[in-house]
This record gives C-alpha cells, structure tokens and sequence, in this order.
C-alpha cells in the first residue's frame, strides 16, 4: 500500500513539473518556445512532436506497472505497452533529430546519450517481452522508464544545482544570475541521466 501511494505522489508530482513546461508548446506558437528556434528550419515542429510523443510516454508508462492493471488485466496491460514503445520510439528518434538544432555541445551530447540509452532500453523490454522473458522485460522496462523521467528529474535538480554551484562560489555570483542559469541548464539532463540511471539500477538490486 505504501508503495502504490509513493508511485502515485511520484505520477503527480510528474504531472505538476511537466505540465507547465508544455503549455507554451500547446499554443503552436515558435515565439512562445522555452528555446531559441531557428526560423525556416524543422526544428519547432520536431520539437513539439518529440514533447507529445514523450508526454504519452510518460502517462503510458506510468500506467504499465499499476499490478492492478498489469496483472489483472493483461489485455490492457500490452494494448499500453505497445502505445508506450510506439510513442518512446516516435519521441526518441525525433530527440536524435533535434540534437543538431542544440545550443552547444553539453546539451546535444547529453541528449544523444539520453536518447540512445531511452531507445536501446525500450527496444529490449520489447524484445525481452515478445520472447517471453518476463523478468528480463521488467528489468529493461523499468530501465526504460527511467529514462523516461529524465526530464522530470533534470527539471527537480534545478534549485539543487543552483545551490551548489552558489556553495563552490562562495555563494557569490561572479558573472550574474544569468550566466548561472545558463550553465545549470546545460547540464540538468546529465544530472537526471545520472541520478535516474544510479536509481534505477539500485532498484534492479534491490529486487
């Protein structure tokens, strides 16, 4: 019971941090995006497939280890799969794509790794599933969704890395807030890559 309470505060908590970062993307509106957008390019239009397809990652993922669905209604339980791996699929390659549109190296080599890590883990849990390894395929799924949650974690760790990056300055701000916010914000998906990679694996060991 316990358990099943804390997935669904971590299924909120999700919601509250994703949701604001997505309703600037719902207006279609390139002059509403949190990033610079090169005009006359496809970056936009990839950008807000790549967040769709991932927000239906998310809730799909979310829902595929509810035992109460999993195991009682295994019907349901691979129909989600299969939009689950559909959409990780769909949003990951449209990742791969927006990588040349980054600001800077930090940014494109994380989301090159997030991306190839998010695609690879989802493509064994499938696998693992269609040959009926099932232990392997909860592993692999469990690994997937991980990484799902990058972004949840990346955008979580924001006040700790400011914090942080204010103690290893002396909490001073030698070159003003902006630049502070500048280069916490290049590397928030390598902290949620990490801590969500050294989580999981820990909960794999546990079990």
């Amino acid at each position: 019971m316990k358990l099943s309470k804390i997935w669904w505060g971590l299924f909120l908590v999700s919601l509250v941090v994703i949701l604001p970062f997505m309703a600037p993307y719902l207006t279609l509106d390139p002059a509403n995006s949190r990033i610079t957008i090169i005009s006359g390019t496809l970056q936009y239009p990839l950008l807000v497939a790549h967040i769709a397809s991932a927000f239906i990652a998310l809730l799909t993922g979310f829902f595929q280890f509810v035992d109460r669905i999993r195991l009682k209604k295994p019907r349901i339980h691979r129909f989600l799969g299969r939009v689950y791996v559909f959409s990780v699929f769909i949003s990951g390659l449209l990742s791969l794509a927006s990588i040349f549109y980054a600001e800077n190296f930090t940014k494109a080599s994380a989301f090159l790794i997030l991306s190839l890590a998010w695609l690879f883990t989802c493509w064994k849990g499938y696998r693992t599933a269609i040959t009926g390894e099932y232990e392997e395929h909860r592993k692999w799924m469990i690994r997937s969704f991980g990484m799902t949650l990058v972004a949840i974690s990346a955008r979580l760790l924001v006040p700790v890395l400011l914090l942080l990056y204010f103690i290893f300055h002396g909490f001073s701000i030698p070159h003003g807030m902006e630049i502070v916010i500048g280069e916490v914000l290049n590397v928030i998906i390598w902290a949620g890559l990490i801590l969500n990679f050294v989580i999981v694996e820990w909960a794999i060991l546990k079990k």
